[in-house]
């Protein structure tokens, strides 16, 4: 855990990560209302909670409302490279254990994961599942204490989803990500944008006149691929899902399978939240200097061990570029290791989408607590009429109205008339 601030660099640290923290707020006035009301109402009170997200400026607003709410937070990071050193720092500064260090490798990793287990949390806070397949796994002695649990990424629920169709999820979890206000606003805007950022904070190409190639066309693969393409990349699509592939072609992306793709991108992301999108063959056709990146959570999409076995030798030439000689000759350069490009090599989603993310983990830490006891174990969505009120302190943050059904309009769309043609 990062230590309680004790001299003049640790203060300078968290306060570092305050100012951070405190920019980032100005962007997330939704989540600064919710946590007005939390204050005042407490409906965390004495309620543990642990999260494991990536600790940055966004998520310490998140904390700071849980915190008001009356919840006893402990966090964790979900991704060895994503972590904010001085945003961790301020954490621990306000009172919060924070077990996260920037570029921590895996043993670390799991350790902090058991850390924040070892509080015996109420509820759990997910980027990715870990918490719960921890517990599910060597920590099912906590299962007494759990109330349950969210889920933040489209990664996180489908692995969650795979375990409550098993019939082996022993508690109710929100899958946050399946919210409107999240993945139609974080993944698209957020993952396009920082994606982008990351690839050229790493690297410092041009993406204009770049062929650039989207593994996976859900939310973060359209929003990904339409920045790319509005810096004047050449845009490939690759899917699985043959009506999403036709969608990419109806946005003005080619679409082609990976095996002809990988012969003509110049840079590549992978946004699959699946294994392999990249596999160790496609690395053989692909242009001496080819740019390889992944923003799904886990580092799984891009077959690194394959990269590897096919390398002779491996380099590091920027802070965040890995390059691999091929037996050819040919150079593939890997971004943050093959994980987060988005958080490993730049400062993740602009706090503006992150503010309806948190939004809803905050609303759905609120809605567990009041409707647990009627909750089966198994993966939820938050209420519409939750999605609705977000955009709507969204809208009014931003200065725009938006029309509501006159009585008359809603009695007709609610009616059926025989005799209207």
């Amino acid at each position: 855990m990062a230590n309680v601030p004790s001299d003049i660099k640790d203060i300078s640290l968290a306060r570092e990560g305050e100012l951070r923290t405190e920019w980032a707020g100005r962007e997330m006035p939704v989540l600064k209302s919710i946590a007005e009301r939390f204050a005042k109402e407490k409906p965390l009170q004495g309620i543990r909670v642990a999260g494991c997200l990536h600790i940055t400026s966004e998520t310490a607003n998140l904390v700071t409302t849980l915190v008001a709410a009356g919840a006893d937070v402990t966090m964790c990071a979900s991704n060895p490279l994503s972590t904010q050193d001085d945003v961790a720092a301020y954490l621990v500064s306000i009172g919060v254990p924070t077990y996260a260090i920037k570029g921590e490798d895996n043993e670390t990793y799991s350790r902090h994961i058991a850390a924040a287990l070892d509080t015996r949390p109420q509820l759990t806070m997910d980027d990715g599942a870990d918490l719960v397949a921890e517990i599910h796994g060597n920590r099912r002695d906590l299962l007494t204490d759990i109330i349950g649990g969210m889920e933040e990424t489209t990664t996180g629920v489908i692995r969650l989803n795979a375990l409550s169709e098993q019939g082996k999820l022993m508690f109710p979890i929100m899958a946050v990500n399946e919210s409107d206000t999240k993945h139609m606003f974080d993944n698209r805007y957020g993952t396009g944008q920082s994606s982008l950022d990351g690839i050229i904070r790493a690297t410092n190409v041009l993406i204009a006149g770049k062929t650039v190639v989207t593994i996976g066309y859900g939310w973060c693969g359209r929003g990904f691929a339409d920045r790319a393409k509005g810096m004047g990349a050449h845009t490939v699509v690759c899917e699985v899902d043959p009506v999403r592939a036709l969608e990419a072609v109806m946005d003005g992306h080619t679409v082609m399978k990976m095996e002809d793709a990988a012969k003509v991108g110049d840079i590549f992301l992978t946004v699959t939240g699946g294994k392999h999108a990249i596999a160790g063959k496609h690395f053989e056709s692909m242009k001496n200097g080819a740019i390889v990146a992944n923003s799904g959570h886990f580092n799984v999409e891009i077959d690194i061990e394959g990269l590897e076995e096919r390398s002779e030798t491996k380099r590091q030439v920027r802070e965040f570029v890995g390059e691999y000689t091929l037996e050819s000759g040919k150079r593939i350069n890997l971004l943050a290791d093959g994980r987060l490009v988005n958080l490993g090599a730049a400062e993740g989603h602009p706090s503006s989408v992150m503010d309806m993310s948190f939004a809803n983990q905050a609303l759905a830490s609120e809605h567990i607590m009041k409707n647990h006891a009627d909750m089966e174990p198994g993966v939820y969505v938050l209420p519409k009429k939750i999605d609705e009120e977000i955009a709507r302190i969204k809208l009014g943050a931003m200065g725009m109205g938006f029309d509501n059904l006159t009585a008359e309009q809603e009695a007709y769309l609610a009616s059926w008339d025989e005799g209207t043609a």
